[in-house]
């Protein structure tokens, strides 16, 4: 008997020199199952997340991950409200195990986290006061005119601006869209910037304010976005992107994403590489 255990562990030894990576990302699906959840990092930024006054989670980014997570056994998820610089740092320190948050690819992002195969799609916009709507429809727009625009942190908008030669005194950080809102109202602020379909949301809770949306914005891409997981959960994250290709193939995807808007479509014509390399559906 004795024998048979000494066996049994050189065996297991050897394994694990030949494959520890493998032992380890097993361990670590199985612990999310075993836990029943995993946990999540979103913006309140509706479409792509929302967070309602029961604080139940919603938006097309936290329900493509349930769908998926269910699918690999792993039965809820638990979100975190987070800004988006403060995302790839919360992540990179297990705070939370995967992004769900319209966090776009990027070849700088790529190679801070571990992406899945893309999920949401979707192009530029801006949020102004009617008389402005036809004279701010660009960032270069905006940095000639030297109006005050609000982004979110670490957004793709914020990086738009400074590319456009805005100053960097004129970019206001927004905690989320109604804060901005708020600020365009007060007069802190002439211009938000986000994604066309968050901007959408905005100007129809704020078109009794003369707030109107202007899009798509000239000049920027359609971006798209994946889950994104710990460089060193690249299983579970291989894992997820089985568990979407089997959402997409079934029209499960799509019948979760399009009602808020989304391009199941778009998603579905593009992959990592491509996103990762800086070359998207409209780059």
């Amino acid at each position: 008997m004795k024998y048979i255990k000494r066996i049994a562990l050189t065996h297991l030894a050897v394994a694990t020199l030949l494959a520890p990576s493998a032992f380890a990302d097993d361990a670590r699906i199985q612990q999310l199952k075993e836990q029943g959840f995993a946990r999540i990092s979103i913006a309140n930024e509706p479409p792509f997340t929302a967070v309602g006054a029961d604080g139940k989670v919603s938006g097309a980014g936290p329900d493509v991950a349930r769908a998926v997570f269910e699918k690999m056994g792993i039965g809820d998820v638990e979100a975190s409200i987070n800004e988006y610089g403060a995302m790839i740092p919360g992540l990179q320190a297990k705070r939370f195990d995967a992004i769900t948050a319209g966090l776009y690819m990027k070849p700088e992002r790529c190679n801070a986290v571990a992406y899945s195969q893309p999920v949401l799609c979707d192009g530029e916009g801006f949020l102004v006061k009617k008389e402005l709507e036809k004279d701010v429809t660009s960032y270069e727009a905006v940095a000639k005119t030297g109006l005050q625009i609000g982004v979110l942190s670490g957004s793709s908008e914020e990086k738009y601006a400074i590319a456009a030669g805005v100053s960097r005194a004129n970019i206001t950080i927004i905690p989320d869209g109604p804060s901005g809102v708020k600020m365009l109202r007060d007069g802190r602020i002439a211009v938000v910037a986000t994604t066309a379909l968050s901007i959408s949301n905005l100007a129809l809770q704020a078109a009794d304010d003369g707030l109107v949306s202007v899009i798509p914005v000239a000049g920027t891409p359609i971006s798209c976005d994946g889950a994104a997981f710990n460089k060193s959960d690249t299983a579970l994250r291989d894992a997820f992107d089985v568990e979407l290709a089997n959402l997409k193939k079934s029209g499960e995807f799509a019948r979760i994403v399009e009602p808020y808007g989304f391009s199941a479509k778009s998603a579905m014509s593009t992959t990592r590489a491509e996103l990762c390399q800086g070359h998207g559906p409209n780059n």
